[in-house]
């Protein structure tokens, strides 16, 4: 380390943001995670005898990821390296791999490799890890927000421990900004301010269990509101109202949350349950969700959910698709929300998908036979001569508008795909089956 890395760090240690500061350097000053950093928990464990194997954290923003990777570099008798899959790529770790090589061939000493956003590596640089993971060159520490199940090679994944770290909740973010005001060595206790108690509560909980978010908003508050009469800084709710400006909205356009509340939206209105779906839509609209591929679902749900049982539904979702388009935001979430509490509201069948996916599965795994020559095309040349459309029976020209014969091929005339439900509109086609087909005409 030259002087001006050595200054550097130094510098740190006060000029670095609040967050940064306040971050645990021993596992007793580590608030929440008590699920996997309870005195009696396997990675509390591992930790405190210096026996840790190849370990993922997986988690939400702020919730202590890169936190617990410093608290084992400070503990751990290993060699402590880290680097950032977004800046970094395959010749970094090429060096830490050469690095390790001399640590354990020199010095006998183990290396541990903390990479951050693990999941932004492409599937040939984790490749590249993988024999020096197993034989146990490096020791891997990877952080990531995505779900490591679809964003980690499985090989790599096999080779190590998942531990999913869990929102803070209201009580730890509390605590944390206590400390922050309070701590005069990390925190800001020498600013002399003091945070009203309902500030507290409403920061901890527009936080919404990120601690990041709340720190900074305390550290912008702490910085830039006046001291009073009495020489301490109050920050007040409406102090922390201002500072954090905005609900701290948990929602990864490309993450779990993304898909989670996309699922919760589908499936509150397949529930038919209007407030919960209006209230996904607002969270997705919130966190600036794409208005285009909200409607695309929608439109999805209006058939696959609803379908035959209102025929409308389909309608309505299309016209919605159209008008966000030519409306975007703000108005666009009027339009959204007419059409999700319809599809909500509507009566519902999964008849059309069951239909479509029998028989999609029936073509994909049976010959196929040819069509009955009586429902083959007449009109081309020669088709005649072919016997093509011979003993057809015109349905029109049939009492009720039916008649009576084989539609399906040869072989697959017992089969039923589409069964319509008792639901809705539905219920007047399985009326208008039963109708026609009691005295059919042959």
């Amino acid at each position: 380390m030259d002087l001006f890395e050595y200054m550097r760090q130094q510098n740190s240690k006060t000029e670095a943001p609040l967050a940064s500061r306040l971050r645990p350097t021993t596992l007793e000053e580590v608030v929440g995670q008590q699920h996997i950093i309870g005195k009696d928990k396997l990675l509390y464990r591992a930790i405190k005898a210096d026996k840790l194997s190849s370990i993922i954290f997986y988690g939400p923003p702020g919730t202590g990821k890169t936190t617990l990777a410093k608290v084992i570099a400070n503990t751990t008798s290993a060699e402590f390296m880290q680097i950032n899959a977004t800046s970094s790529g395959k010749k970094e770790m090429e060096e830490v791999v050469a690095a390790a090589k001399n640590n354990q061939g020199m010095y006998g000493k183990k290396t541990i490799l903390f990479i951050d956003e693990i999941h932004r590596f492409n599937k040939s640089q984790q490749d590249y890890l993988l024999p020096y993971v197993e034989d146990g060159t490096v020791i891997l520490i990877g952080a990531t927000t995505e779900n490591p199940y679809f964003e980690v090679n499985s090989a790599l994944l096999s080779r190590s421990v998942i531990f999913e770290l869990k929102k803070l909740s209201k009580e730890d973010i509390k605590i944390l900004l206590l400390r922050a005001v309070e701590d005069e060595e990390k925190g800001m206790g020498s600013y002399r301010a003091k945070i009203d108690e309902d500030a507290l509560e409403f920061l901890a909980d527009m936080a919404n269990g990120d601690a990041r978010a709340a720190l900074t908003a305390i550290e912008l508050g702490v910085l830039t509101t006046e001291r009073s009469d009495d020489g301490i800084i109050h920050i007040t709710l409406e102090v922390a109202s201002e500072c954090i400006q905005k609900r701290v909205i948990s929602y990864d356009k490309t993450g779990d949350n993304h898909y989670d509340t996309v699922s919760a939206f589908i499936k509150s209105m397949r529930g038919s349950d209007p407030d919960a779906a209006v209230y996904y839509l607002a969270r997705m609209l919130y966190a600036g969700e794409d208005i285009k591929f909200i409607a695309r679902r929608i439109m999805i749900l209006a058939a696959e959910d609803i379908g035959n049982a209102d025929p409308n539904a389909l309608t309505v979702a299309v016209s919605a698709a159209q008008a966000v388009e030519r409306l975007g935001m703000p108005e666009a979430r009027i339009v959204l929300a007419q059409a999700v509490t319809y599809m909500a509201s509507a009566p519902k069948s999964n008849s059309a998908i069951m239909a479509i996916d029998k028989a999609m599965d029936l073509v994909a795994h049976t010959k196929t036979p040819p069509v009955p020559v009586h429902l083959q095309d007449a009109h081309y040349k020669a088709s005649g001569k072919l016997g093509h459309g011979v003993g057809y029976k015109y349905a029109h020209n049939y009492k009720n508008h039916y008649v009576s014969q084989q539609y399906l091929p040869d072989g697959l005339t017992d089969q039923v795909f589409y069964e319509p439900s008792e639901n809705g509109y539905e219920a007047e086609i399985r009326r208008y089956y039963e109708r026609i087909h009691e005295d059919p005409e042959e």
